[in-house]
């Protein structure tokens, strides 16, 4: 629903004990909404013991969705729910999760499945439910978890059905559009893995089997290595006690450079830090592994880095840095940065800057043709952004009409 057709619809409702900020036109005069613990509007009860051995990963026609603490946990060929049900996470962090599942399913031990009682709408009472956020009531500290008993005291608001339906409609609504753009963002995302797939050679050819017109009749790839194609960028910066920095840090997967809160020097104590250079390539040796790659811009103006972010600029007319992160964010590339990380797991697996500076892969030797590839992978990522903002938008918004169509939580609990 849009955002004008909600100024037509919904009002602010007047100041009372326990209504909600925003109420339907048709039920502003219906009174307040009652204050029930949820054993009086719902049966809660947690599902059955399913073994580890038969949960599998994969859907097949003949398995069943298999739903845990945390959500889908896999499929069994079991079922012991069919219809449309919300479900609280018991065990766990993340317990008082809730999920709304509909048609067959096998709902484990560590799921409450919840069947709303008469005059109780399951989708008003699933938003409900999420809206309470019940890990708070969650007791346990090595392994926090929800008793059905502890739930059944838990305080709810309640109004009429059809305006449990009214609000159930508008909120489904949203969460459809939200579903459509969500789909829309999967669809960008593998539509790119496609594309990096195609735009560079597969293992054992010397060509792409995507190539742009203009370079057909171009040379096959050629190896190069890392240090032919970059060269290592190195400001040191001589930090001041009182004056204020701010450093930057490489998220894994490919997922951008992100800036820490600003510090004042003398914070920074001993720590080597550089000047961040424009334009330049640059890793977290901690977890190159991970593919924690990204080209600096001009956001990054004026900011610092310490020795675990090295930065690399092209060498002229032989390489474009963008294209070099894209390569890395390949699976050749990933295994490439594994074999400069050796070591064990996680923290011990650090990247070896004279390891990388070695490492061999296939370019086209025209920098042209290096640039034209990553524009293109490039307007794709600026496509996937849009659409990540947006989806993020809709999230935001439902966030904050759910939470006034709602009376307060402190009304409630209170």
């Amino acid at each position: 629903m849009s955002s004008k057709q909600e100024d037509k619809t919904l009002m602010p409702a007047e100041k009372q004990a326990l209504v909600p900020k925003l109420r339907f036109p048709e039920f502003r005069k219906v009174g307040e909404w009652e204050r029930k613990p949820l054993k009086s509007i719902c049966v809660m009860q947690a599902g059955k013991f399913v073994a580890a051995a038969d949960i599998f990963e994969n859907s097949r026609y003949d398995l069943y969705p298999c739903y845990g603490g945390n959500g889908l946990r896999g499929y069994t060929k079991t079922h012991t729910h069919s219809g449309k049900y919300p479900l609280i996470g018991r065990q766990g962090a993340l317990c008082g999760n809730v999920n709304l599942v509909n048609g067959q399913f096998h709902a484990t031990e560590h799921a409450v499945v919840t069947t709303p009682k008469s005059e109780v709408n399951v989708d008003w009472l699933y938003y409900m439910l999420d809206l309470l956020n019940l890990n708070r009531f969650a007791t346990g500290q090595a392994q926090p978890g929800l008793s059905v008993e502890v739930l059944d005291k838990v305080q709810s608001f309640v109004p009429q059905e059809p305006e449990q339906q009214k609000i159930a409609d508008c909120l489904t609504s949203l969460d459809e559009l939200i579903t459509l753009e969500a789909q829309k963002l999967d669809t960008l995302k593998t539509h790119k893995k496609g594309l990096m797939q195609q735009l560079f050679p597969a293992e054992g050819k010397t060509v792409p089997k995507l190539r742009f017109p203009e370079f057909r009749e171009a040379s096959e790839w050629k190896k190069q290595r890392i240090s032919s194609l970059l060269v290592r960028a190195v400001r040191p910066l001589s930090v001041k006690i009182e004056e204020t920095y701010r450093e930057i840090g490489i998220r894994s997967h490919g997922k951008g450079i992100f800036h820490k809160e600003p510090v004042l020097g003398k914070s920074l104590g001993d720590k080597r830090v550089f000047h961040v250079e424009e334009s330049a390539f640059v890793l977290n040796i901690v977890f190159a592994w991970e593919q924690a790659v990204a080209v600096t811009s001009v956001a990054e103006k004026g900011m610092i880095a310490s020795h675990r972010f090295p930065m690399y600029k092209p060498r002229e007319h032989k390489s474009d840095v963008e294209f070099i992160k894209y390569f890395f964010l390949t699976c050749k590339g990933r295994e490439l940065l594994g074999i400069a990380s050796p070591g064990g797991a996680g923290r011990n697996k650090t990247l070896g800057q004279k390891e990388f500076e070695k490492l061999e892969f296939l370019s086209p030797e025209k920098v042209e043709e290096q640039t034209t590839i990553a524009c293109c992978l490039s307007s794709i990522d600026d496509l996937i952004a849009v659409q990540t903002q947006k989806l993020d938008v809709l999230k935001t918004h439902k966030k904050g009409l759910l939470q006034q169509l709602f009376p307060a939580l402190d009304e409630v609990q209170g």
